[in-house]
C-alpha cells in the first residue's frame, strides 16, 4: 500500500479493533469485488478472522476516509492554485482528522461571494484594521479619521468597515472555530418551545413545549421528535450557550476575545472586545449552532438507523415454522377474510374469501369453507394476520379447531408488516397476475410463517416498519444499512438453490437481480440443479460470481453430498481428507459428531486453508446445512382479551415483541394495539440498551401496568415487582418540561411515573 493507504488502514484499525494488516487485507478483498459475507465466512485466514460486523464498519469508515482524502487533495490543489499554500498550512491540512476540520482550514481560501469585508478592503480600510490589531494603544476614532474618503464619509463608517474585516478574520480562524465548537458540544443546551397558538394542534409534542437539556445528552429519539415538531411548525428549537454562567462576559465570548488577544485596557483593545462580543452574537454563535444541529441530526439518524437495522435483523432471522402445508388468513371485517393455502414448498394450492363478520355474519359458512380447505390439503399451520379483525378471526379459527379430529392444525398470529406493500408490488403482480391484491396478502402471510426470511426479502426493507422515526432519517443511508442487514441475514442462513425465489437469490453474495432471474429461468427450463458446479452453465454467471456465491447455496439430494453444506467448493479437497481420515463414507459421516468431534483440526491445515477454515469444515460436517435461526415458538394470547377495554392492571399475558426502540420494547398482546415495556420495566436490573434483554420476534410474559383507553396506550412490565414506594404526587413530576439543565437523561430515571414515561415514549413509535 502507498503511504496514504497505510494512514487509512491505521485509522480504520483503531475504529474496528483490528490490526492494520488485517484491514489492508480486507480492503484488498473489498476493492477486488468480494462481498462482506464472503470475506467473513470464507477468507478468515486472509483477514485474521474479522467478522461481518467489523467488516461492515470497516467498509463504512473506508468510504468516509477515502472521501476525506479526496477532499484533502482538492483543497490543497485549490489553495496552491491561488498561490497561498505554505508549509504550515500544508501540515495543518495534512493533520486534519475530520471533514469539519478540513473545511475550517479551507474557509479563508474558499471562493465566496463578495463580502462586507471585501467591500471594506476595496474602500482602503484594510490598513486601518491592521493598525488597530497591531497597536493596541491606538485610539480607533483618531485612527479612523485618516481613512475618510467619498465612499467612507465618517469615522463611524470607517470603523464599521474595519470591524467587518476583523469579524471575517475571526469567522475564518480554524483554531478559534475548533475551540468554540468543542466548548459548545460540552456546554450547549438544546431548548424547544411551543409556537404560540399551536398548543392544541401539536398536542403530541406536549412533552417538548418547554424542554431543555444538554446538547451532548440528547437521545436520538428525543432529537428526532423535536426536529419533527419544528418541521411541522409546532416547536421552535434553539441552541443556548453558557446559559448557566453568571459571568458578565460568557466563556464562549472570552474565547473570541482571547483569539484577538484583547486583554489590556488600551483603546484598541476595548474596541476589539466589543467586536468580539458582536462577532459571537451575530455570526459565530449562529454558524456554529447550525453545525451543532447538523451534528445532532447525524447522531440521531445513526441511532435510529441502528435501531431499525437491529430490529430488521431479528425479524429476518426469526424462527421458521418450516416446510408444512399452511393456510394463510388475511383478516377483514366488511370486506371478508381472505384465505390462501400453500403447500410445504410455498406453492399456492387454493384461495377463497369468507364473510363471518358484519354485514353477512356467515359464521357457519365461513367455518365450513375453512374446514374443507384444512381437510382437502392436510393443513398443519394456520397463519392469521395481526391486522384489523385479527382476534375475531382467531376466535373463529379456535372454535373450528376444537371441533376437528386430531391431529389438529396449529394457529399462529403473524405480523402483517409490509404485506400490503408486497401485495401491490410489481413482483407480486408478476408472481400472481390472476389473483386479487388482497389474496396475495394472504399468501404472503402463510409463507412468512413457513419461512420469514424467504418472504420478507420480497419487501422493501423500509416498508417492514420496525424502525424508529424511519421517515425522518437520510433515506439513502437507511436503505444502504438495511440492504446490508438483509444480505448478511440471507447469507448467514443460506438458501436452497432449487426452491429459492429470484428475490431471495438476488441477496446471495455475488449475485444480483439479473443473475438471480437467470438462475430461476435456467432452473425452469432445465429442471433442478444436480450440483453447485452446474451453476456455471447459467448465462452471465462466471467463475468470479461462482466463487462468491457457491458456499451460500444449498442442494439437497444432489450428486455431491457436500453441496448440501456450507463447505465452499474450493475446500472440498480438505473435507475429503477429513472423511478419509475417519475411514467412513461421506454420506454416513456427515452429522456424526461422535467421530468428527474427536479430530485434531491442526492435522488438516495446509498452505491454503488454515485452522479457522478447517474448524469450520469440521463443524459443518457435524451439522451439515445448519440453520442459525432459533427453534419455532409462538405466543398464546389470553382467551377473552381481545380489545384494549378488556385489559386490567395486574393481568399477566403472553405476547410477541414487535419492535425494539431505544426507550423500550413494543409487544403485541392480541388487542390490536401494541403495549410498551419501558426500558425501566424490562428487567429487575438497570438496562442501558433494550436489545440486551429482548429482540423483535421474542415471545415474552408481561404484566399490564397501566391502560389509557382514550389514547390507546398500554403500559407493560417484565419486572418481577413494580416499585410503588415513591408517593404518587412526586411520581407525577415531569422532568421533560423543566427548563433547567437535566443532569440525568437516562430513561430509567425514577422521576416521573411509568405512565408519564409511557406518554413520552409511545409518541415516538413510527
Amino acid at each position: 500500500m502507498s503511504q496514504l493507504d497505510s494512514r487509512i488502514a491505521n485509522q480504520i484499525a483503531k475504529d474496528v479493533a483490528a490490526r492494520p494488516e488485517q484491514v489492508r487485507a480486507a480492503v484488498d478483498l473489498l476493492d477486488g469485488g468480494a462481498t462482506v459475507p464472503f470475506i467473513a465466512r470464507y477468507r478468515k485466514e486472509v483477514t485474521g478472522g474479522l467478522d461481518d460486523t467489523q467488516l461492515r464498519l470497516l467498509a463504512e469508515r473506508l468510504t468516509y476516509l477515502r472521501e476525506l482524502e479526496a477532499r484533502r487533495t482538492a483543497i490543497l490543489k485549490s489553495i496552491e492554485d491561488q498561490g497561498k499554500l505554505n508549509p504550515q498550512l500544508t501540515a495543518a491540512i495534512a493533520g486534519a482528522a475530520t471533514k469539519a476540520e478540513l473545511e475550517d482550514l479551507y474557509l479563508p481560501f474558499k471562493p465566496k461571494r463578495r463580502t462586507k469585508a471585501e467591500i471594506a478592503r476595496e474602500r482602503g480600510l484594510g490598513p486601518l484594521a491592521e493598525m488597530l490589531l497591531a497597536n493596541r494603544r491606538t485610539d480607533p476614532q483618531e485612527a479612523a479619521k485618516a481613512f475618510l474618503a467619498p465612499d467612507v464619509p465618517g469615522t463611524k463608517e470607517a470603523l464599521e468597515g474595519a470591524r467587518d474585516i476583523v469579524v471575517e478574520g475571526l469567522s475564518e480562524n480554524a483554531a478559534l472555530l475548533g475551540q468554540l465548537r468543542a466548548h459548545m458540544r460540552e456546554r450547549a443546551m438544546l431548548s424547544s418551545r411551543v409556537v404560540k397558538g399551536k398548543e392544541e394542534a401539536g398536542a403530541k409534542f406536549a412533552d417538548y413545549f418547554e424542554h431543555s437539556e444538554r446538547w451532548n445528552k440528547v437521545a436520538g429519539h428525543r432529537a428526532l421528535a423535536m426536529m419533527r415538531g419544528r418541521d411541522e411548525n409546532v416547536l421552535s428549537l434553539d441552541i443556548e450557550v453558557d446559559a448557566d454562567s453568571t459571568d458578565a462576559v460568557k466563556p464562549a465570548e472570552r474565547l473570541v476575545i482571547a483569539a484577538l488577544d484583547a486583554r489590556s485596557d488600551g483603546a484598541a483593545d476595548l474596541w476589539l472586545r466589543e467586536i468580539a462580543g458582536w462577532a459571537w452574537r451575530t455570526r459565530l454563535r449562529m454558524t456554529l449552532s447550525i453545525d451543532l444541529m447538523v451534528d445532532l441530526r447525524e447522531r440521531a439518524e445513526l441511532e435510529a438507523i441502528g435501531v431499525f437495522a437491529r430490529n430488521l435483523k431479528d425479524l429476518l432471522l426469526a424462527a421458521p415454522a418450516g416446510a408444512r402445508p399452511t393456510l394463510g388468513l388475511d383478516p377483514g371485517i366488511r370486506t371478508g377474510v381472505k384465505a390462501a393455502v400453500v403447500d410445504a414448498t410455498g406453492k399456492v394450492l387454493a384461495t377463497d374469501t369468507i364473510y363471518p363478520f358484519q354485514p353477512r355474519n356467515d359464521v357457519a359458512g365461513a367455518q365450513a369453507a375453512l374446514q374443507a380447505l384444512i381437510g382437502r390439503h392436510g393443513i398443519e399451520l394456520i397463519a392469521i394476520g395481526n391486522g384489523t379483525g385479527s382476534r375475531e378471526t382467531e376466535k373463529l379459527v379456535t372454535d373450528l379447531i376444537q371441533r376437528l379430529p386430531a391431529p389438529r392444525p396449529t394457529k399462529v398470529i403473524v405480523s402483517e408488516a409490509g404485506a400490503s406493500v408486497y401485495s401491490a408490488s410489481e413482483l407480486a403482480a408478476a408472481e400472481f397476475p390472476d389473483l386479487d391484491v388482497s389474496l396475495r396478502g394472504a399468501i404472503s402471510i402463510a409463507r412468512r410463517l413457513q419461512d420469514p426470511l424467504a418472504e420478507l426479502v420480497k419487501i422493501e426493507p423500509k416498508a417492514i416498519g420496525v424502525g424508529q422515526y424511519q421517515h425522518d432519517v437520510d433515506q439513502y443511508r437507511l436503505g444502504r444499512s438495511l440492504d446490508a442487514v438483509v444480505e448478511d441475514a440471507v447469507n448467514a442462513v443460506g438458501v436452497d438453490l432449487n426452491t429459492a425465489s429470484a428475490p431471495l437469490l438476488a441477496r446471495i453474495s455475488g449475485l444480483g437481480p439479473s443473475v438471480a432471474e437467470a438462475i430461476v429461468a435456467h432452473r425452469n427450463a432445465n429442471g433442478p440443479f444436480v450440483s453447485r458446479k452446474a451453476l456455471l452453465d447459467v448465462p452471465r454467471l462466471g467463475q468470479r460470481t461462482f466463487e462468491q456465491a457457491a458456499g451460500f447455496l444449498r442442494i439437497t439430494n444432489g450428486s455431491e453430498p457436500l453441496d448440501a453444506s456450507a463447505v465452499h467448493p474450493e475446500a472440498y479437497g480438505v473435507a475429503r481428507k477429513i472423511v478419509t481420515a475417519c475411514g467412513r463414507d461421506l454420506r454416513t459421516l456427515m452429522g456424526d459428531k461422535s467421530v468428527l468431534g474427536t479430530l485434531d483440526a491442526q492435522r488438516f491445515v495446509d498452505d491454503r486453508f488454515g485452522l479457522p477454515t478447517v474448524r469450520d469444515i469440521i463443524a459443518e460436517l457435524e451439522k451439515p446445512g445448519r440453520d442459525p435461526r432459533p427453534a419455532f415458538k409462538t405466543a398464546t394470547f389470553a382467551e377473552g382479551v381481545e380489545d384494549i377495554k378488556d385489559l386490567r392492571p395486574g393481568m399477566m399475558l403472553e405476547g410477541t415483541v414487535t419492535n425494539v426502540a431505544a426507550f423500550g420494547a413494543f409487544v403485541d398482546i392480541g388487542v390490536h394495539q401494541d403495549g410498551l415495556v419501558h426500558v425501566s420495566q424490562l428487567a429487575d436490573k438497570f438496562v442501558k440498551d433494550p436489545h440486551e434483554v429482548v429482540k423483535a420476534g421474542d415471545v415474552v410474559r408481561v404484566r399490564v401496568v397501566e391502560v389509557d383507553v382514550p389514547r390507546k396506550r398500554i403500559g407493560l412490565s417484565m419486572r418481577k415487582e413494580i416499585d410503588q414506594s415513591a408517593p404518587r404526587e412526586r411520581q407525577r413530576e415531569k422532568p421533560a418540561r423543566s427548563a433547567r439543565p437535566q443532569q440525568n437523561q437516562n430513561p430509567t430515571s425514577s422521576t416521573g411515573s411509568l405512565g408519564d414515561r409511557l406518554s413520552e415514549a409511545m409518541r415516538r413509535k413510527t
